[in-house]
């Protein structure tokens, strides 16, 4: 009985080694090779356009990059993938890559970008671009993968008149309108009610901590409150998750622009708001750039590379530095209300406009 049972086990055993290929005649399938012209780029700041050409043993072949600055596209009958470089703006040497696939087989190309002798953009050292809008784009409507416009009616905060609508009034005018290189934000009177656009970059995500930095020409006439601001993106009280004013200006006090910050420890209802006021020749109807460097230390903002405002994180808790968490950018022109429309409104001014040339945010890597 027990020899039985081992010749059965050993029988067993064998069959399962032959299972496994220890007796089988068929070849495992060769993954493909992958041959390229070249297995390596090193762009100059300026970037460029290369040509790569591919050779595989495989049927189909693709290609992807990694790095947003990098852009690879297969041209399947040349065999070969067009690579597209974007300008370095920033002063550190960048790299990403272009991966050639067949089956399972994968060929890399690394990517070196050399650093840019100066910042093409206005940001401090060591300061990267990590988004931005140009507004450059052929569509007359913001990229919806980043912006969000805010609809809400009139009286909704500080007693303001305009009505918030998502890109067009009623009867079709535009209130938002990426035209010419800018976004323009317009204020207008339709069926005897003022229609306006409010709207919210990265809202869901925002930033924490960076230099954020805008172009802006502000519109002219009383009643007008053109701002450029920020709020929490997990906000659930005001004024105790704060509220970060980079520029606002009032029709009624023209060029003089203002910063303020808001907490529980100082907001305008009892007097204790950190803000302060600037002017700023040529702000209704010329471009200026406002900005705002944020840390866990201190927030400064400038006007055309002034400071404005500057406040430090004293170390006395979330009531008097609430600026520790994401923050998303507004841009909006509201119609009267309690500071817009404190010495009333001319509607003779409508339609106004606040147009915006960029949008950049940096932050530190």
């Amino acid at each position: 009985m027990k020899r039985y049972m081992f010749n059965t086990l050993l029988l067993a055993l064998t069959a399962v080694f032959t299972g496994c290929g220890g007796g089988s005649d068929d070849p495992q399938p060769a993954a493909p090779t992958i041959t390229v012209s070249q297995e390596s780029i090193n762009a100059p700041a300026e970037g460029g356009s290369y040509t790569i050409n591919v050779t595989t043993t495989g049927k189909e072949w693709g290609v992807y990059a990694e790095g947003d600055f990098v852009k690879a596209t297969a041209q399947y009958a040349n065999n070969a993938v067009a690579v597209t470089i974007d300008e370095n703006p920033n002063t550190t040497e960048r790299t990403g890559n272009v991966i050639i696939m067949s089956g399972t087989a994968r060929k890399n190309i690394t990517v070196t970008q050399a650093a840019a002798a100066k910042p093409a953009y206005n940001a401090p050292d060591g300061y990267t671009l990590v988004w931005q809008d140009e507004f450059e784009g052929t569509s007359n409507q913001l990229n919806a993968a980043d912006w969000t416009h805010e609809v809400k009616n009139s009286g909704w905060v500080n007693h303001e008149l305009q009505n918030y609508v998502n890109q067009k009034t009623p009867e079709g005018r535009l209130v938002t309108e990426v035209k010419n290189g800018t976004l323009r934000i317009t204020a207008r009177k339709e069926n005897g009610k003022i229609y306006s656009g409010r709207v919210y970059a990265k809202v869901k995500e925002g930033w924490t901590y960076g230099y954020i930095e805008a172009s802006i020409k502000l519109p002219k006439g009383k009643g007008t409150w053109p701002a450029f601001w920020m709020m929490p993106v997990n906000f659930k009280s005001w004024p105790a998750d704060g509220e970060i004013d980079i520029m606002e200006e009032v029709g009624y006090h023209p060029n003089y622009v203002s910063s303020s910050l808001h907490a529980n420890a100082h907001v305008h209802s009892n007097n204790t708001q950190v803000t302060h006021e600037m002017k700023c020749d040529g702000a209704e109807g010329e471009f200026h750039t406002y900005a705002i460097l944020w840390t866990a230390k201190n927030i400064t903002t400038y006007v055309d590379g002034k400071v404005q405002l500057s406040y430090d994180n004293r170390g006395l808790g979330r009531d008097d530095w609430p600026y520790d968490d994401p923050f998303y950018v507004i841009l909006n022109l509201a119609w009267g209300g309690d500071w817009g429309g404190a010495q009333g409104v001319d509607e003779s001014a409508l339609p106004a406009t606040m147009e915006v040339d960029y949008v950049r945010v940096f932050q530190k890597k």
